[in-house]
């Protein structure tokens, strides 16, 4: 086996699959006039109803300047808000407006249509995600145990 052949690499296949998972979700993201990781937030945001930046950076492994411009997108949309914390003026949390929680109800077509775009098996769609998760979590450990 040659190691430096593209065809025994796991970096191409991870980033070509998730490049195309993506373009998939374009259409449908487009609908709801979200951006890919605007969506991510939202997913948190529904899920939580409010969190730090720097807890939404964590979850998205995201850095805060990455995330800083999306939400200021998100809070200009109306659909989230930015205050800083009563506790800690430099913690800023992100929250729903009613607009925000009320655009989950569109979103929830979503994960269903994706799943008949992509064509495969819920099952098949759930194991890759177990698998995919599990080296992940393992590679973040992994990676605080080096700090």
């Amino acid at each position: 086996m040659e190691i430096l052949k593209l065809d025994n690499q796991i970096c191409f296949p991870l980033y070509a699959l998730s490049r195309k998972v993506i373009c998939y979700y374009q259409p449908m993201l487009d609908e709801l006039n979200l951006t890919y990781p605007q969506y991510l937030v939202m997913l948190l945001l529904w899920e939580r109803k409010t969190l730090s930046v720097k807890e939404l950076g964590q979850h998205l492994l995201l850095d805060s300047g990455t995330l800083t411009p999306l939400l200021k997108r998100l809070e200009e949309r109306g659909l989230v808000t930015r205050t800083r914390s009563k506790e800690d003026e430099r913690v800023v949390l992100i929250a729903l407006t009613s607009e925000g929680k009320d655009l989950k109800k569109q979103a929830k077509k979503v994960p269903a249509q994706l799943l008949d775009s992509l064509g495969v098996d819920e099952k098949q769609l759930q194991r890759l995600k177990m698998q995919l998760t599990e080296m992940l979590d393992g590679i973040i450990a992994k990676e605080k145990e080096g700090q």
